[in-house]
């Protein structure tokens, strides 16, 4: 039977084309990404804390991606991710709070791409036009090469997402392949040559460290959610799935075992062959010299390996922040432009919001890595929503259609993981300097980012709804209780007797 895709006239939707295989290379960008990343962690906590927090945090993020699989399924005609089943759980209680998660949700994810981008243009610049020093002044900054790669590759991603689906998952697949490759060699092969020997150090616990240590732990696990809970990206695609049911599962948590086995085996294996000191010289570029140990002079080569890397991870943030921008529009949260697609199937104008934020950042803004900061604050709170909304939903909506549902026990695991993060949200956006990646104007942006979704809140309900400001929404108990358009735009249907029936069945395609 052939992917069916219902419409309401008036309404955009996605089709549901991509398996979980698809979902999956959309993800890989994650533990590519936070591979790239772990030079940094080990320079400042040493190798052995370094490869205890990375494992901590994204074994957290496989039990939230269970959570997060129910929710999908509850919703699967709900594009935008997670923030969007944080509105369906509290918008009974306080409504903006849907808005403030869906803007903190895309934030997140959205200014990755500048920051991304400017890694790629200094890697390009520094390997290819080690010489190139000439420099343009743009009112805020002198802009050289590196900016311009930079904002090229914003743009090259922008093009790749917003004619389809397609080539960003054809584009992940080649390029996550050579990429996954690579960074096998580079974890098995210093075992496999016998260059590897144990130089690792425990970082906590030295002169001068606050609670042993502790302190800093917490702060830069904060700052590793950021990328170990990105596998919820699979979430995201969940009304673009031939077989919901079964593919966004199977897409998170292979996401998230991936993720762990990289970020974890990945300090173990690089510091043993070349040492702490050299990654802390060259948290980015100490690639070079572990892959030169294993098959030989490779510098260009790897760099164009580890910007590919890079580039995966971009394509992920504008196809999630791009959804989610759509999705929030949809659920009525921000502008209505904003809920609409191309005829590629994309949310076109959504992407192109990404595309000007970001190519904006990188040229107008010196500290990005400032701002990736700002944004990992709203990031972080949308997951915190996310997960309340579990709870409240499996209060309010006990009758709702669940094709997956959890057992009672994850009610507790849903309580003790909303505790650790809102822990680590106090501890590490209270204090970015210990870590070294923000300070009082970064925590001011993000606060900021938040605020503003109020304000698109309150604009879109009086201005363009011409609704009464409500604070508190009245929820369905069950899909009987909705009308037959707002059942499909949350992918249930309704039965005679007004008890909800799983609607999943006619949007899937079995012969997958």
């Amino acid at each position: 039977m052939a992917a069916q895709s219902a419409v309401i006239p008036g309404h955009s939707e996605f089709r549901r084309r991509l398996s979980w295989i698809d979902g999956f290379s959309l993800g890989l960008s994650i533990p590519v990404g936070g591979f790239a990343l772990i030079g940094y962690s080990i320079g400042i906590l040493g190798a052995w804390t370094a490869m205890l927090l990375w494992g901590v945090t994204c074994l957290i993020a496989i039990l939230q991606n269970f959570i997060f699989s129910e929710l999908a399924a509850m919703f699967p005609n709900k594009p935008g991710g997670i923030a969007l089943y944080a509105h369906e759980g509290c918008r009974r209680y306080f409504a903006p709070i849907g808005s403030v998660a869906a803007v903190g949700y895309w934030a997140g994810w959205s200014f990755g791409l500048a920051v991304y981008g400017l890694i790629i243009g200094q890697l390009l610049a520094t390997q290819f036009f080690p010489h190139s020093t000439w420099t343009v002044s743009d009112g805020a900054q002198h802009v050289g090469l590196a900016i311009f790669l930079g904002g090229a590759a914003i743009l090259a991603v922008w093009a790749l997402n917003i004619f389809g689906i397609r080539p960003a998952v054809t584009n992940n697949k080649i390029i996550g392949v050579v990429v996954c490759i690579t960074i096998a060699i580079l974890i098995v092969g210093p075992f496999a040559t016998g260059h590897w020997h144990n130089q690792l150090t425990w970082g906590l616990g030295k002169p001068g460290q606050a609670w042993g240590g502790w302190q800093l732990a917490i702060v830069y696990m904060y700052v590793m959610c950021w990328t170990a809970y990105g596998t919820e990206i699979a979430a995201t695609f969940s009304p673009e799935y031939r077989n919901q049911r079964r593919d966004a599962p199977r897409a998170l948590l292979s996401g998230g075992v991936l993720t762990l086995a990289f970020l974890v085996l990945g300090p173990l294996a690089e510091t043993g062959d070349v040492g702490e000191k050299v990654i802390t010289a060259n948290p980015v570029g100490f690639f070079i010299p572990v892959f030169s140990s294993i098959i030989g002079p490779a510098a260009s080569l790897l760099t164009i390996i580890i910007c590919g890397a890079l580039f995966l991870n971009m394509t992920a943030a504008t196809a999630d922040a791009g959804r989610a921008l759509y999705g929030i529009a949809r659920d009525g949260m921000i502008v209505r432009q904003l809920f609409h697609l191309n005829r590629h199937g994309m949310p076109g104008r959504a992407m192109t919001i990404d595309l000007i934020v970001n190519v904006s950042l990188v040229f107008f803004v010196a500290n990005t890595l400032g701002i990736l900061f700002a944004s990992n604050l709203g990031y972080m709170i949308a997951i915190v929503f996310a997960l309340t909304g579990f709870l409240l939903l499996r209060r309010d909506r006990p009758a709702w259609p669940r094709p997956i549902k959890l057992g009672p026990a994850w009610l507790g695991v849903a309580g003790v993981l909303i505790v650790f993060n809102l822990v680590l949200i106090m501890i590490g956006a209270l204090n970015p300097g210990i870590a070294g990646y923000g300070g009082t104007t970064d925590q001011l942006i993000g606060l900021a980012i938040l605020a503003a979704s109020l304000i698109l809140f309150a604009f879109r309900k009086l201005v363009q709804d011409r609704t009464p400001l409500r604070l508190r929404e009245e929820t369905p108990r069950v899909p009987g209780d909705m009308s037959s358009e707002e059942a499909f735009m949350e992918g249930v249907a309704t039965g005679p007797s007004g008890a909800g029936t799983d609607a999943l069945a006619p949007l899937h395609d079995d012969a997958d």
